[in-house]
């Protein structure tokens, strides 16, 4: 298995079109991607070049000391680098993840490696049980839960509508949305005030996607969860947020995407190129974090690399 983020020190040489934009502490690589395909759901350590998860340059200051915080999709991609960076602020996690056995280790070391403990959960959010299970392991092993952040999905291009069975549909939701619905259930009764939930919706749910139906109309679902959730739950001082990103390179979309239409991913952000986690992760911690979001509630923070074109 590698992680070792070296790998990608070197951009990747550019491709026709928008000039990469890079903004950040680091160098990140920029299109053409390596041409690869993975089967479902995907695994990080097979992804060339290794997404960017350690955020090196992004220095604690202590904003989640003593708290726990559930994740889910916690494995890899974004999941992963909200995990390393809530402990670097001084929480523990715990992770939710489908059968990526090899990557949920890897953030179980990622996060041990900032001095904080991860649990590791195994199984499927779209099973109301196992959420209710997956709550209540995390409470019995840490103690109590403090944030819960909603990050499963499942996404699959179609080139039609035609094309979208009706089983495609319901996996789909199921994912994306019933999993949703069915961890913040499952973590009510142990938020308390200064608790917070978040999401992770999409810049598909503002602009929809030609050939990601289900996979938009879900994020646009999660949205509105969002919200109305939020309303639901301030007289409790439970927070509600979500986050949506632009393209992000992590497993899901070589996952979901023929080998050939990999070298252009997120080619069409307003930065030229796709995010890496990490460059993601930082607008959790400030989601989760009682010191800078206590008056935040409701809001759907876009990380799209601007605004969309």
């Amino acid at each position: 298995m590698a992680t070792n983020e070296d790998e990608t020190k070197q951009a990747a040489p550019k491709g026709d079109g928008k000039q990469a934009v890079q903004a950040g502490a680091r160098t990140y690589p920029e299109n053409p991607l390596p041409a690869q395909h993975m089967a479902k759901p995907g695994e990080e350590s097979q992804l060339r070049p290794a997404p960017h998860f350690r955020a090196p340059a992004y220095v604690g200051s202590g904003k989640l000391d003593g708290m726990v915080a559930l994740i889910t999709g916690g494995d890899s991609g974004i999941g992963r680098a909200v995990a390393v960076l809530f402990a670097r602020e001084g929480a523990d996690v715990a992770i939710v993840f489908l059968s990526e056995q090899a990557d949920a280790e890897a953030t179980r070391r990622a996060v041990a490696d900032e001095g904080r403990e991860c649990l590791l959960l195994e199984g499927d959010v779209r099973d109301a049980m196992f959420c209710d299970e997956a709550v209540a392991k995390t409470v019995e092993h840490f103690g109590h839960l403090d944030v819960l952040v909603n990050n499963a999905a499942f996404q699959q291009h179609a080139e039609s509508l035609e094309e979208l069975t009706d089983e495609r549909l319901d996996l789909t939701i199921r994912t994306n949305l019933y999993g949703y619905f069915h961890m913040a259930r499952s973590a009510m009764p142990y938020l308390g005030e200064g608790g917070s939930i978040i999401n992770t919706g999409s810049e598909t749910g503002f602009l929809g996607s030609a050939k990601l139906l289900d996979y938009a109309a879900t994020k646009g679902a999660i949205h509105a969860f969002t919200q109305s959730l939020a309303s639901q739950l301030a007289d409790r001082g439970i927070r509600v947020n979500a986050v949506a990103p632009g393209p992000v390179w992590t497993p899901l979309n070589p996952a979901d995407r023929e080998a050939e239409q990999v070298p252009g991913f997120g080619q069409s952000s307003a930065m030229g190129r796709p995010a890496q986690p990490e460059e993601v992760a930082p607008a959790y911690v400030f989601l989760a974090a009682p010191s800078c979001a206590s008056y935040v509630s409701g809001a759907i923070l876009p990380v799209m690399g601007g605004p969309a074109g």
